[in-house]
C-alpha cells in the first residue's frame, strides 16, 4: 500500500478502489489479514492502473534524474524519475530483477550496491551524462565512492560507477516504498 499510495496521484478514485485494502489495517490482528477475493481484486486494479502508460511520464533529455534503489532477500528493484516544475517527482520507468542463489548469499552491502550497479545498466541511455542522484536504505554505501572498499567486487563496482554523475544519498527504509517494493513484488 505505501509504494501505491506514494503514487496515488496518478491514480483516479484511489481511496476508492483502494478501500477493501485500507480497510485491513483497521483489524485487531496485524499479523493475520482475512486476504480474500475482494482485497486481491483491489489490488490487481491498483496495481493495473500504475502500470499504464499515462502513469509514467517521458522523460526530459539533459533534465537530473532520481533513481531509487532497494534489495531484499529474493530480488531487487528500482524506480527512476524527474522533478516535474513544480517540484513532484515524477515516474519514468520501474524496474524489478530476482537474485540467483549466488546472489542471495551475498552480504547486505553487496546486494545493496549490486541494486545500484543493476539499476544504473539497466537505465543506462537514460542516465549517462545528466547529474543522477540515487537513493538507497542502506547507509555505508554513501561511503562507496569515497573510499577503497574491502571487497574485490566492491572496488570493481565502485569503480564502474564513477563514469557516471552520482550522488549517493541514503533515505530511511520507510521513505524508499516505491524501491523497497517492487523487489517484493516480482
Amino acid at each position: 500500500m505505501g509504494a501505491l499510495g506514494y503514487y496515488r496521484e496518478y491514480i483516479p478514485h484511489f481511496a476508492q478502489i483502494a478501500k477493501p485494502l485500507t480497510d485491513l489495517s483497521h483489524q485487531k490482528s496485524a499479523n493475520v489479514l482475512p486476504w480474500n477475493d475482494e482485497h486481491q481484486q483491489s489490488f490487481e486494479k491498483l496495481r493495473n492502473i500504475l502500470y499504464r502508460p499515462h502513469v509514467l511520464r517521458i522523460p526530459v533529455v539533459g533534465k537530473p534524474y532520481i533513481l531509487h534503489t532497494d534489495a531484499s532477500g529474493p530480488a531487487v528493484g528500482a524506480s527512476l524519475g524527474q522533478l516535474d516544475e513544480n517540484g513532484i517527482e515524477q515516474p519514468l520507468a520501474f524496474a524489478s530483477q530476482k537474485f540467483t542463489q549466488s546472489h542471495s548469499a551475498w552480504a547486505t552491502i553487496e546486494r545493496e550496491a549490486y541494486a545500484i550497479i543493476w539499476a544504473i545498466k539497466r537505465f543506462r541511455n537514460w542516465v549517462y551524462g545528466p547529474h543522477t542522484t540515487v537513493y538507497c536504505d542502506h547507509n555505508p554505501l554513501q561511503y562507496i565512492r569515497d573510499c577503497t572498499p574491502k571487497s574485490a567486487k566492491l572496488l570493481r563496482w565502485a569503480l564502474a560507477l564513477q563514469e557516471f554523475d552520482l550522488e549517493l544519498k541514503y533515505t530511511k527504509g520507510a521513505n524508499n516504498v516505491v524501491a523497497d517494493c517492487l523487489p517484493r513484488s516480482d
